[in-house]
């Protein structure tokens, strides 16, 4: 349905044009002008109705490079004025006033929008991006239009929007964004407020994907799931329940039952629901919800390798199994209720081959991924290097998952990773991770975590499991990281000042690790040698390539954990 515009009073003046040039786009992705000049499937053909003027898409392609970064730079600024700090979601305040997420749907239009989205809801611990990731892959290489939501996003916030496994582009974003943000800015008031950062970006989702027709929409909860701004989905086709764990438990409870029972809260009456193994606490509160509300709750089994028919999973790590497992059951069950199953054979000892290049090509940033740094090889030609192994691990669990992967991963010769950050690895067997082909190897921690989580669960758990198999760390370097949590920027955002830099957390940090290390029965002179403070990320990053040039032989392989939006400031530095 096609609305009439109202006059540009009623919107920013600084974007005028903003909703016409969504609709203009809308118009040009789903209406054709002269259906007889161009060849379409027969069910575009019958959707197919006359085209609005072009004066206006005219001038949208004209806009210049430099004005859409502009444009979008302001964008960005609009979405950090949305930015709160999270309180506790729970019955005293409710929810953080969930009810307003349906005001706003009213708002945006998107009552009627949302039950047409045939979408998979997906909350969890642990693994639910990854779950979600491999879900998208699958039903995409079945031949489906896919819209996946996740969050946190690493870089650009565009990556938390994907259209057939691929951000959306700028221009896009831009259409849907200011559409969005016209019309709350315009209706919204002392009764209804503007929506707060997370959930006008779950709004922007569901407008995005509504919009852009996407057969299915995988949803990824931001945190917890009773109160999520997700959560406003009434009949999803199926849900997930990733791993859980002690996560958010100023927001979520102290006890696993607490946590389980906020998770639950997506399940819907009748709607099938999968998890996996859980600790028994967990496990129970969701089968309570699950019996309470009639849900079929099942346990999704770790895919068994051998289904994968000589293929590696898109994503490394012995847990992605798991995920995979429930990924797969996730779309078995989306494409039977949906009457896309066909002729697909899904079982226990087989799988479609679709599935398997689903498994095969996911690709996920900042979760066991590889990258070795470009700069730092152009300097050294040598066998030494610079290489960084990221994971934005932060429970105790996924400490323990990413010292497992990377005490694999460092195994493998980094010179033959070139700058495919996804390429799948296979482990060397044998060996000592400080002397592999003649080369000596130096292993470093760059690490960082918020202050709300508990650093003395975190280093030990990391520290324990690198030693169990082997690997002993040089050096851990602690550093702040250059995102900040008031302030969404991009690529292209200048970095802040680390003059601004309050490092009392780092410092805190340190002296965790070096008590920790003594404990273990390192020396306090050498546990002060091998800890350091840097004020800025950038200076590390400065310190560690100016270490590997000054020994051509030395392959220094940096382990980047403890926080996503760490892993994220790092691959930003490296791409600039």
């Amino acid at each position: 349905m096609v609305h009439a515009i109202p006059a540009t009073g009623s919107f920013c003046q600084r974007h005028p044009f903003a909703p016409r040039l969504l609709l203009v786009s809308w118009v040009r992705r789903r209406i054709i002008t002269n259906t007889a000049s161009v060849t379409l499937h027969p069910s575009l053909c019958a959707r197919a109705v006359p085209c609005l003027p072009p004066p206006i898409t005219r001038r949208f392609r004209l806009r210049s490079n430099r004005a859409m970064a502009q444009e979008y730079e302001e964008a960005l600024d609009c979405l950090s004025s949305l930015i709160t700090r999270r309180t506790r979601a729970d019955g005293s305040n409710k929810g953080d006033h969930f009810d307003l997420m349906f005001d706003y749907l009213k708002i945006l239009e998107l009552e009627d929008a949302i039950p047409e989205l045939k979408v998979i809801h997906v909350a969890g611990t642990k693994g639910k991006g990854s779950t979600c990731t491999f879900t998208e892959s699958i039903l995409r290489c079945c031949g489906f239009r896919t819209g996946l939501f996740t969050s946190p996003h690493l870089i650009d916030v565009r990556e938390r929007f994907r259209l057939d496994g691929v951000e959306v582009s700028e221009a896009k974003f831009l259409e849907y964004f200011w559409w969005c943000w016209h019309r709350l800015q315009e209706k919204t008031g002392d009764d209804v407020p503007m929506p707060t950062y997370f959930r006008f970006l779950a709004l922007l989702a569901f407008k995005i994907f509504s919009a852009e027709q996407v057969d299915v929409a995988i949803m990824e909860v931001g945190l917890g799931g009773k109160f999520d701004a997700t959560n406003v989905v009434q009949k999803p086709i199926v849900c997930g329940i990733s791993s859980l764990g002690y996560d958010h438990m100023e927001i979520l409870g102290n006890t696993l039952r607490e946590i389980a029972g906020e998770k639950a809260g997506i399940f819907k009456k009748g709607v099938p629901a999968y998890t996996v193994p859980q600790p028994e606490e967990a496990m129970h509160a969701l089968e309570a919800k699950a019996s309470q509300l009639g849900v079929p709750l099942q346990l999704a089994s770790p895919l068994d390798t051998g289904l994968l028919k000589n293929q590696h999973l898109g994503l490394d790590g012995e847990h992605q199994y798991l995920n995979a497992g429930l990924a797969i059951a996730l779309c078995g069950v989306w494409l039977k209720t949906t009457g896309n199953l066909k002729n697909m054979n899904i079982d226990e000892h087989s799988l479609p081959e679709q599935f398997v290049r689903g498994l095969s090509r996911a690709r996920l940033e900042g979760r066991a991924q590889i990258v070795p740094d470009s700069l730092g090889q152009k300097h050294n030609s040598n066998l030494g290097g610079l290489t960084f192994y990221l994971d934005g691990a932060h429970s105790p669990e996924s400490m323990e998952m990413c010292a497992k992967w990377y005490s694999h991963a460092i195994r493998e010769d980094p010179s033959r990773l070139g700058e495919r950050p996804h390429e799948n690895h296979h482990v060397r067997q044998g060996g000592h991770p400080n002397s592999l082909g003649g080369k000596d190897h130096q292993q470093i921690l760059l690490f960082n975590c918020m202050s709300v989580r508990d650093p003395q669960l975190l280093l030990p758990r990391l520290i324990n499991t690198c030693d169990q198999h082997g690997v002993k760390f040089h050096k851990a370097i602690f550093v702040p990281n250059q995102s900040v949590y008031n302030k969404v920027t991009s690529l292209a955002s200048p970095p802040t000042d680390p003059q601004q830099v309050d490092l009392s957390w780092q410092l805190t940090l340190q002296k965790v690790w070096e008590n920790f290390m003594q404990e273990q029965g390192s020396s306090c002179a050498t546990v002060c040698e091998d800890s350091i403070v840097f004020p800025s990320l950038p200076l590390a990053i400065k310190w560690l390539r100016e270490s590997v040039q000054l020994s051509s032989s030395v392959q220094v392989q940096v382990l980047v954990t403890g926080s996503l939006h760490l892993v994220g400031d790092v691959l930003k530095l490296i791409k600039n």
